[in-house]
């Protein structure tokens, strides 16, 4: 136990409380509440407000999605193989995040991407017609890339332990498909799918090398701001940098117990 509770004091405890100490410390050191009452600001509120709205609006849709693949490579019928390549392209696909995430979609779907240029030639400008990369539809669309992977991996254990017996024994009592889902199979699978979506959730919420490399900051979110307050020339101020990270802090220690609480309830059906 010694090197697990060593790697969780330097790479979690550690660095939480010096955000929590340096959140309650002024430029002197002395102890002060301001940074904490700066989180009122409107354009603070504003940035928590557009990383919870992409993180809500990539977890719903990355959660739907996923989880239709992932009835698609379990339930569907498919031949073993399509399972393993979707599998396999899931592992990969929710770890490709950060700057190599954003190069290859502006590359696909940038102004000058393959993608845009196919679509001009056929006559038809994506970006005359609405649509931009480098905004909140582009970014959430980037962020669905590494979202759905990671529900069709979570899901599709889930979706094996179902037993074969509960379908069996509902159709001997004269249920349906459609009401074995709603009385039997879903129940079963909600709290994992719920639990899921958080997941999804404080993935996207603390993303940021992604959406920095994708943005360049034209749009606020609470990961950016907090890289220029502590890193910037201009919006220098650490501390506040450090109160906006305990606040992102709440929100994934909260998204976090909601999801323990959620798995805990699923694995008792799973066993």
């Amino acid at each position: 136990m010694v090197p697990f509770l060593a790697f969780a004091f330097f790479f979690m405890i550690l660095p939480a409380s010096t955000l929590v100490v340096g959140a309650f410390q002024d430029s002197q050191g002395g102890f002060t509440l301001q940074h904490i009452l700066d989180l009122r600001q409107r354009f603070i509120l504003e940035a928590y407000r557009n990383s919870i709205q992409v993180s809500v609006v990539t977890a719903v849709v990355g959660a739907l999605f996923g989880f239709l693949l992932a009835y698609a490579i379990t339930l569907g019928g498919v031949p073993p193989f399509v399972r393993g390549m979707v599998i396999t392209f899931a592992g990969v696909a929710s770890n490709f995040a950060g700057v190599p995430l954003a190069f290859a979609f502006i590359s696909t779907l940038g102004r000058t991407g393959i993608i845009t240029g196919l679509f001009k030639s056929a006559g038809l400008d994506l970006y005359r017609m609405g649509f931009d990369l480098y905004t909140f539809a582009g970014l959430s669309l980037t962020y669905l890339y590494f979202q759905f992977p990671l529900m069709i991996l979570i899901m599709a254990p889930a979706l094996d332990g179902l037993k074969r017996e509960w379908r069996e024994a509902s159709e001997n009592l004269g249920a349906s498909g459609l009401q074995y889902w709603r009385h039997v199979a879903m129940p079963i699978l909600l709290p994992s799918i719920l639990g899921t979506m958080v997941l999804l959730f404080g993935n996207a919420f603390g993303a940021y090398a992604t959406a920095y490399a994708l943005t360049g900051g034209t749009l606020d979110l609470v990961t950016l701001m907090i890289g220029t307050q502590i890193r910037g020339n201009v919006l220098y101020d650490p501390g506040l940098g450090y109160a906006l990270a305990v606040g992102m802090v709440v929100i994934m220690a909260f998204s976090i117990g909601v999801y323990s609480w959620l798995q805990r309830r699923s694995e008792r059906w799973l066993r």
